[in-house]
């Protein structure tokens, strides 16, 4: 049987009043995360940039996008860690066609 894998795309925001070498290992550990449970596609480190709103009082954020190849089950836990790690202010997984 054929192993079913799906193109996804996640983009995260991490908290600006980090540090750069805390930001940098959040972005890492989300980039080991993917890479042990699919394969990288591509990595794009956006920067600090202005949010359309306010989180938390905050009005920038460090984006990071990344494009991967997982199972179908791994998105839900990656989702899931995303949600439990102190740093990362907002979230979003999608799949690509």
């Amino acid at each position: 049987m054929a192993k079913v894998t799906g193109k996804y795309e996640t983009l995260f925001i991490v908290n600006p009043t980090l540090g750069d070498d805390e930001t940098a290992a959040v972005v890492n550990k989300f980039k080991s995360l993917v890479e042990a449970n699919g394969t990288v596609d591509k990595v794009e480190d956006w920067g600090k940039r202005r949010m359309a709103y306010a989180i938390n009082d905050l009005t920038e954020g460090y984006y990071t996008l990344i494009q991967f190849t997982s199972a179908p089950s791994f998105p839900a836990e990656l989702d899931r860690v995303f949600k439990i790690t102190d740093g990362v202010m907002r979230s979003i997984i999608v799949t690509l066609d």
